[in-house]
């Protein structure tokens, strides 16, 4: 248990108006005041919005930023996880008390969060997962952090809460943007009309902390825009077919009906091009028979530089 004046007590969250006044913590105490950046999002994220808050938590991750998010279903798990695995810091902010994991699937990923961040939760043991105990957490997740990342939320979200808590809190806030068709992507949008950054890469986020981060700064924009093993293939490195049914697909989810219709192709040729962006990371197969493009995060961030 932290208290208020403890030393270990995070610095940036003593500063919001309505701090807690103990912190129950499992894990490492050091790690509450190292600069975070928290990600957060819809319970039901789609794969393509998954596969972002993994992106943004590793990268951003391995640049040295703990990533702090609620341990929910979806978007919290993925950033968490991803973190865990790019050998990053994380903190998760629960919802009950510290003896109690909620949602209970997510014990392992509660203890390997421990093991290189924290759990922690304003809550005395026993407390259950009473649903007023959820908005009332976010204001910690966004306390603890210099910015919230909002990826993928629906217009009532519990993510906007956090973002609108982060901005009252004078924290930056950034949202991903998406598909205009799709309804998970609206609460971002409203969040970029409103004035939240709009994050396309993990680049964009270290640039609008710059100031914030000072002299880590530069060592953290270097870290993001290294080389990563898994990049999928650039588009010069297709065949011309290949790289032609990219540019017929667009970037929303498409069925293997319309790009029939599209293209003109066989099903046999068509789905041979599928799998073929599938196997060099291009296009994602999602659930209802759907295909994505993924995003070329390596050849964004080269654009940028």
């Amino acid at each position: 248990m932290i208290h208020w004046q403890h030393p270990d007590f995070p610095p940036l969250l003593r500063e919001i108006s309505d701090p807690p006044v103990v912190l129950f913590l499992r894990g490492k105490p050091a790690t509450l005041s190292l600069p975070q950046l928290a990600i957060v999002g819809s319970r039901k994220a789609s794969p393509a919005g998954l596969d972002t808050a993994r992106q943004f938590a590793a990268r951003l991750g391995r640049a040295g930023l703990a990533i702090t998010s609620g341990l929910a279903l979806g978007v919290d798990a993925a950033a968490h996880a991803a973190a865990i695995a790019a050998g990053a810091t994380t903190l998760a902010v629960c919802g009950t008390g510290p003896d109690i994991i909620y949602p209970r699937a997510h014990g392992r990923l509660a203890q390997a969060i421990t093991a290189v961040g924290a759990v922690l939760t304003e809550f005395p043991p026993g407390s259950g997962p009473r649903r007023a105990n959820f908005p009332r957490r976010n204001r910690i997740i966004s306390g603890l952090a210099l910015g919230v990342l909002v990826v993928e939320a629906g217009e009532r979200s519990g993510a906007l809460i956090t973002a609108r808590l982060a901005a009252n809190q004078g924290r930056e806030v950034f949202a991903v943007p998406g598909s205009i068709r799709h309804p998970l992507t609206r609460g971002c949008h409203r969040l970029i009309r409103e004035g939240a950054a709009l994050a396309e890469c993990p680049a964009d986020v270290a640039a609008e902390l710059r100031n914030l981060l000072g002299h880590k700064a530069a060592c953290v924009e270097q870290n993001i825009g290294a080389p990563q093993a898994d990049a999928a293939l650039p588009a010069e490195a297709l065949e011309p077919g290949t790289a032609r049914l990219l540019e017929v697909m667009g970037w929303e989810a498409v069925s293997l009906e319309q790009l029939l219709r599209w293209t003109g192709l066989t099903s046999a040729n068509l789905c041979s091009m599928l799998i073929t962006l599938e196997l060099a990371g291009r296009v994602s197969r999602l659930t209802g028979g759907q295909y994505q493009q993924r995003e070329e995060w390596r050849s964004d961030e080269r654009k940028r530089a």
